[in-house]
């Protein structure tokens, strides 16, 4: 079984390219802390390389900024290539499948917030993002509203 799930903050701002054929693709990578027990030492991080395709891809370079927490369920992928000097090299990059937001507008920094819909089981719970369709979400003008 190959599932991972991470959080953390974006270290730059993604950025959307394209295939030769035209598929969208963004990689990047994200900072996750560490856990750590002692008060006295110091935070550190892990810095993940991340890259997602299609909608997924799509949905990140729309409504992600470098700095915001984004929460990722992927699979990891590894692949063999050879560096400038001829070198054998590996890489290691989680795959992203679904993609959510882990702050609030607040305290984010996006300009718009969309909407899971309820599903039919609870009007308390959500679908996961997955399809990346821009028809899934609205943008919504103001926040007065807005519980968060």
């Amino acid at each position: 079984m190959n599932v991972v799930i991470l959080m953390g903050r974006l270290t730059a701002d993604p950025e959307l390219k394209h295939t030769p054929n035209d598929i969208p693709v963004t990689s990047f990578s994200i900072a996750v802390n560490r856990k750590f027990s002692k008060s006295s030492e110091e935070r550190q991080a892990d810095f993940i390389n991340i890259v997602a395709w299609r909608n997924t891809a799509d949905f990140i370079c729309k409504y992600f900024k470098k700095g915001q927490m984004i929460a990722i369920e992927g699979s990891i992928q590894t692949r063999s290539y050879q560096d400038k000097d001829g070198n054998k090299r590996k890489a290691f990059e989680v795959v992203a499948n679904n993609v959510h937001f882990t702050e609030s507008k607040k305290d984010g920094s996006y300009s718009s917030v969309p909407t899971a819909k309820p599903t039919p089981k609870s009007n308390m719970e959500f679908e996961p993002y997955s399809s990346g369709e821009d028809d899934d979400f609205q943008t919504i003008e103001s926040d007065d509203d807005l519980p968060f």
